[in-house]
Formats: C-alpha cells, structure tokens, sequence
C-alpha cells in the first residue's frame, strides 16, 4: 500500500470494541467506511466477541459510516449467503471472493441500494475489470451456489469438521502439547500456544517454529496444510471421512 494511502487508513485490534469507538470519537466525520473481516480468517480463525459485531454497527449507524463485512472468507462457507446472516447483522457494503466462483477468479460486492445506485450506468461511479464477467467463473459460480443450495451441506460439513477438530484436539491433549483450535464452521485454525486466541496480538504468541515443524511432517505424510500459523484451514464438501481419518492418522 503507498505510504499517502496508508495514511489514511486507521488500524485497531481485531474484537476491540472500545478501541474502535475511541478511533471513530477522535477523527468523526473524517472516517469513510468501517471495513471488518467478521470472522477474521487472515490471522487464523478468530471469532468476533459478543458484541463486537453489534457494536461496530451501532457506531457507524449513529455516524453516518459505511460498515463493510469483508466476506471474501465466510461468504457462503459457513452458510448459504455469510456470516452476517448467522450474526443477524446488515451492512452496507459485503465484499466476496472466489468461493462464489468455485474457486475461479471472481469478486463481487453489493450493498443498499442507495449505495449501488452510485455506479455506473445508474450513476457516475465506474466500475470495471478484466475478468469481470468471464464466462468459465460464472459457469463454475452458478454451478458452486447451486450445489450449496442442496439440503443438509452445511450440516454435513459442520460435522467433517467437529470430527476432524475433535481429532486433532485429542492428539495433542494426549501428547500434552500446548495448543488451541479456534473453528467457525468449517473453518479452523490449529494455533500452537496455552493462551486463548482473540486478536493478532494474542495470535502472534503462538510457537511459529513447532507450526513449521508440524507443517513438514505433515507434508512429508501425504497432507497438505496451510503452510503459515496465521492462516485458515477449511473442510469442503470433496473431503472424505476417509481423507480425514488418512489426516488424523498422519498428525498421530
């Protein structure tokens, strides 16, 4: 990010209520937009307190700020639509990501309609890309959402999931190594410290070393993990109850 944009960008922890109030208290009517992952997934899964997500639409409603959901992530993965439909929760703007495309390149975004209203042709704001309507993603994102569609896939993929987790979780509770396993859904992040993890700073105190060591052996037994502590692991419906007894097996 150039160092003029980065200016104008105000950063504040991740499930920290109070930190954002004072931010938006301190400089007003000079925030644009409030962006927030609502699940946070990009320092490793990180559920939002209760309250947090309330409580960021509380301030920007009372300030006349954009709250942005950044569903890149959660969107569709957790259930049919996002995160905020599970938290009960309606932004202005939701960003989302390859998930709708099947794993293709697609981005989209939407919001209230006196905010699309803007764009171009209905207003003056333009908005254009080069794989903006490319006809292999939206095959594969029609194909993706109808398959979401289908009764009991998030329901089956709750319970991969919960197994898997439950697996790991008992590993490393026999081999009495520190450890905590944050997981919304079929999201969930392994993270190797005895502290609970809530926001970066709590995330960065995990043992980064015994995460790669891991992550070799791992590799070197045939499964393939993110290869980075701060990232997100997720289950899909083309996982197996095979392939996760194979990856249980391997981490044992």
């Amino acid at each position: 990010m150039p160092e003029e944009l980065a200016k104008l960008t105000l950063t504040v922890p991740y499930n920290d209520i109070e930190a954002a109030k004072s931010a938006v208290d301190l400089y007003g009517d000079d925030i644009a937009c409030v962006i927030v992952e609502p699940v946070a997934g990009n320092m490793g899964v990180v559920p939002p307190a209760p309250g947090f997500l309330e409580g960021l639409r509380e301030i920007t409603a009372e300030k006349d700020i954009l709250l942005i959901f950044d569903e890149v992530i959660t969107g569709f993965r957790l259930t049919y639509g996002g995160f905020q439909n599970i938290a009960g929760i309606e932004p202005d703007l939701t960003c989302l990501g390859k998930i709708i495309g099947g794993g293709l390149p697609v981005g989209a975004f939407g919001g209230r309609r006196e905010i699309m209203e803007k764009l171009a042709p209905m207003g003056p704001v333009y908005q254009a890309g080069t794989l903006s309507g490319n006809p292999l993603a939206m095959a594969a994102g029609i194909a993706t959402l109808n398959c979401l569609q289908k009764p009991g896939v998030y329901d089956a993929l709750e319970e991969k999931t919960a197994r898997l987790c439950a697996g790991i979780k008992k590993t490393f509770e026999e081999k009495g190594i520190s450890h905590r396993i944050n997981r919304v859904g079929s999201m969930f992040t392994l993270f190797f410290t005895p502290e609970d993890v809530t926001d970066f700073a709590s995330a960065a105190k995990s043992d980064t070393e015994l995460f790669s060591h891991h992550f070799g052996k791992m590799l070197a037994g045939g499964v393939m993990i993110a290869p980075s502590q701060f990232e997100t692991s997720f289950v899909s419906l083309a996982h197996t109850d095979e392939d996760i007894d194979t990856t249980l097996a391997v981490l044992e």
